[in-house]
């Protein structure tokens, strides 16, 4: 979605839960990511903040945008084998800015960046999630995100995790990604063009002026590659969604946490729809979502063009939390259409090591047929003061 859940967790996951020395090493001693109790401050003054309209310039702004204090690459899709078989796939890098300005230091170790990923398999068979995250400095080559100015191929990575561009303008990515257990090698062709999120790509999440992201989609990118789970490796293909935010700002005070859905129809469609629950129960309803037709024209939900009501739960026997686990959605209008959306499998919650929610592969009926991913926080903890 968009204002990641990670952006919270991520960097502040990494360095508001765990905490992140940057200090570089003394002495020519290794190089450290020490636990702290005192997390930095995360102060947003001498960041951008999201307030005028973008001068969206692609590929550039497929880069990284340092002068903004959160930015994320988040990829999700829906792949199958030629029998059939279903995988889900998360591919997600985060970085935090912990000071608006360049490193006051000459080692590469020293950075204002920090990085966090996280890779997701769902093997719909078998009934397995796989899940896995990894941080890291921005220096010293260990992550990054080739930047607009840099005038260089499209590069986020973290480690040996990565997407890459095969191609100058960016039409065709790769995606690779190892852990113990599972990986991924995937080449992704875009086939429309970017989707501009809320207005013109001003995302706004509360009435509070500055309080929005940067935001756009490439909401189906045709894939094609192989997933390996355990000793087996599959040849697969299907379509992926990209989202891409950066931003200098937070949740609303009331805010409890929220439910994002990325859809990729049959009949040629894409749709984004979220929303942010309040603590009292209410919806927020700055933000809305985002209709995209067959030819790559948009078109824009408010908060009141569509409905999303659960119909059924489910609980996680790793943290406890109910979240929801269907939903039926009508959205207004002359276009208008209603369908149902399910989980492919209950269990795809992320958890441990003070993340915890629920971002998963979920199937479409109805007047519209698909797949997609739906993402679901605030169901162990609240999000205020977290983002």
């Amino acid at each position: 979605m968009n204002w990641r859940v990670i952006t919270l967790l991520l960097l502040i996951g990494l360095v508001l839960i765990f905490g992140i020395s940057l200090i570089e090493p003394l002495g020519g001693s290794a190089l450290e990511a020490r636990t702290q109790f005192a997390a930095p401050p995360q102060d947003p003054s001498g960041f951008a903040r999201a307030i005028e309209p973008w001068d969206w310039q692609f590929p550039r702004d497929h880069g990284a945008h340092p002068e903004f204090q959160t930015e994320w690459w988040y990829y999700t899709g829906v792949l199958a084998t030629g029998e059939g078989r279903r995988f889900g796939f998360q591919f997600t890098v985060f970085r935090r800015a912990i000071s608006p300005l360049e490193p006051g230091s000459d080692s590469e170790f020293r950075t204002r960046d920090i990085y966090m990923a996280h890779f997701t398999i769902s093997d719909i068979a078998a009934g397995r999630f796989y899940h896995d995250q990894r941080y890291s400095r921005g220096g010293a080559g260990l992550a990054g995100a080739i930047s607009s100015e840099q005038m260089a191929r499209y590069r986020v990575w973290l480690e040996d995790w990565q997407v890459i561009a095969d191609d100058d303008e960016a039409t065709r990515q790769r995606i690779s990604a190892a852990s113990d257990d599972f990986a991924l090698d995937l080449t992704l062709t875009q086939i429309k063009p970017p989707a501009l999120q809320g207005d013109n790509g001003l995302s706004p999440k509360s009435e509070e002026v500055g309080n929005a992201s940067y935001y756009y989609s490439l909401t189906r990118l045709v894939t094609g590659g192989t997933i390996t789970v355990g000793a087996r490796t599959f040849t697969v293909s299907g379509n992926t969604w990209m989202d891409h935010e950066f931003s200098t700002s937070a949740l609303g005070d009331g805010a409890q946490g929220w439910d994002w859905f990325g859809l990729i129809f049959e009949d040629g469609r894409e749709l984004m729809i979220g929303q942010i629950r309040q603590i009292d129960g209410g919806i927020e309803p700055a933000f809305g979502g985002l209709l995209v037709y067959p030819d790559g024209d948009t078109r824009y939900l408010n908060a009141s063009d569509f409905t999303l009501s659960v119909t059924d739960t489910w609980r996680s026997p790793h943290t406890e939390a109910d979240y929801p686990a269907g939903w039926e959605v009508e959205i207004m209008g002359d276009d208008g259409f209603r369908f149902s959306v399910a989980p492919l499998q209950a269990d795809q919650e992320l958890h441990g090591a003070g993340i915890q929610y629920w971002e998963g592969a979920v199937q479409v009926s109805g007047d519209v047929r698909g797949y997609g991913y739906a993402e679901l926080t605030g169901y162990v903890d609240s999000m205020q003061n977290r983002f």
